[in-house]
């Protein structure tokens, strides 16, 4: 027995220490791809167009990795992708200059972000076959804080490396991370016992997206209801963000690409803080009453589209575009947490997974518009920024009312 919990010891350990690798090496080449994208088209409109279909497929394949992390060998999926993702790089690095540059961007993040889509369920799927029942939810925030951390450290030390070395240095350490991380999952050993069902894998994937809309529609139809507010949120406040704050500093207001690296490294804070304060003042939240992150969320973005008012001096139109998102970012993982919460809780655990997987996939549909939308809107309003951003938040806070009684139906308690 001691010898059985010293491999999972090992085992989990390995994992954590892939996952640090892995995540770093993707939270680099995420934030430098599109900067370098946007650096040689400086056009808002290629860099949305490029931003929506890189995730098109990431969409599709959350649903399919969900499926295969429960038939298929966890730690081979691991291993084999992070080995597809450096090749993928050290193929975009050869094609650099040799195809042209949209579609090489394209098809690269394309293909990343629908490798993203399939690992991370198999690297979820992996905790509780390596620890115990009584460690899941720690070994489970363990496993998110490293991603949130990487998405802090990461667009930070790439903005460095970006700003003195160029492209190169950020593809030649991405292929190392992936490759190290990828021989790490090697001697990972994880429970797999085969499942023999007689259904193929689409009939699977069918039957189980099947039964999550059933129980939604029949059972949960408030949780609809819930997914077409957030998607609202995707649609304009998100996509404004992922957009908006790339283009702001670096074309509208000239900065350098280090401070694009700090920028981004605090919205990832403020998602580590919206966790920390969500657990901190657990017993005191009302999912019934998370309207009011949603309002803050509709405020905080109209004072930022105040802050980027044209007479404003750079520097501090970039500390409140910083500063204001950073807080954005806290009030909508407050609300996403709690949100996820009254899933897990109100779902049997039976449907929980496919539930959930079948939720996300519906919300995030509309980010690849949002995107698309954003991208022309900055590229065609370039003089009128303030505006487009004060139209998300005026468009956010009617959203946060549209919410206020539908939340209601949630009840007061998990």
């Amino acid at each position: 027995m001691k010898e059985k919990k010293a491999r999972y010891g090992k085992d989990f350990s390995l994992i954590v220490i892939g996952q640090i690798i892995s995540l770093f090496g993707n939270a680099i080449l995420r934030f430098a791809l599109p900067l370098y994208l946007l650096r040689e088209t400086g056009s808002s409109v290629l860099f949305g167009i490029v931003t929506a279909f890189s995730l098109l497929p990431m969409i599709v394949l959350s649903l399919l990795g969900g499926v295969l992390a429960d038939r298929v060998n966890k730690r081979n999926i691991m291993v084999g992708l992070d080995f597809f993702t450096a090749v993928v790089i050290a193929g975009f690095y050869i094609l650099k200059g040799v195809v042209p540059t949209v579609p090489l961007f394209t098809v690269t993040l394309m293909l990343l972000y629908g490798i993203s889509g399939t690992y991370q369920p198999a690297v979820q799927a992996s905790i509780p076959a390596l620890v115990p029942k009584e460690r899941i939810l720690w070994a489970s925030a363990i496993v998110n804080q490293i991603g949130s951390l990487a998405n802090f450290i990461g667009p930070i030390i790439g903005g460095m490396l970006y700003g003195i070395w160029g492209i190169k240095s950020i593809l030649q350490v991405s292929i190392m991370c992936f490759l190290l991380s990828a021989v790490m999952e090697l001697f990972i050993v994880i429970p797999f016992h085969k499942q023999t069902g007689k259904n193929k894998l689409g009939q699977t994937v069918k039957k189980d997206l099947r039964e999550s809309l059933h129980f939604l529609k029949s059972e949960k139809p408030v949780f609809i209801k819930v997914c077409i507010a957030i998607a609202g949120l995707n649609l304009f406040l998100s996509s404004m963000i992922t957009i908006g704050v790339p283009v702001i500093i670096i074309d509208t207001l000239s900065l350098t690409d280090q401070m694009l690296g700090i920028t981004q490294g605090l919205l990832a804070i403020g998602g580590i803080a919206g966790g920390l304060l969500t657990s901190l003042f657990e017993k005191k939240l009302r999912p019934c009453k998370a309207d009011v992150f949603l309002y803050l969320c509709g405020g905080f973005t109209c004072m930022m589209g105040l802050g980027m008012l044209p007479e404003r001096v750079p520097v501090v139109q970039y500390a409140v575009l910083s500063s204001t998102g950073m807080a954005v970012m806290i009030a909508s993982t407050m609300f996403s947490i709690q949100m996820l919460a009254v899933v897990q809780t109100q779902t049997p655990s039976h449907l929980v997974g496919k539930v959930i997987a079948c939720i996300m996939t519906l919300i995030m549909c509309s980010q690849p518009v949002g995107q698309l939308i954003y991208g022309l809107l900055f590229e065609v309003l370039s003089q009128y920024t303030a505006a487009v951003i004060l139209g998300t938040g005026i468009i956010s806070l009617l959203i946060a009312m549209y919410s206020k009684s539908i939340l209601r139906e949630l009840g007061p308690d998990l």
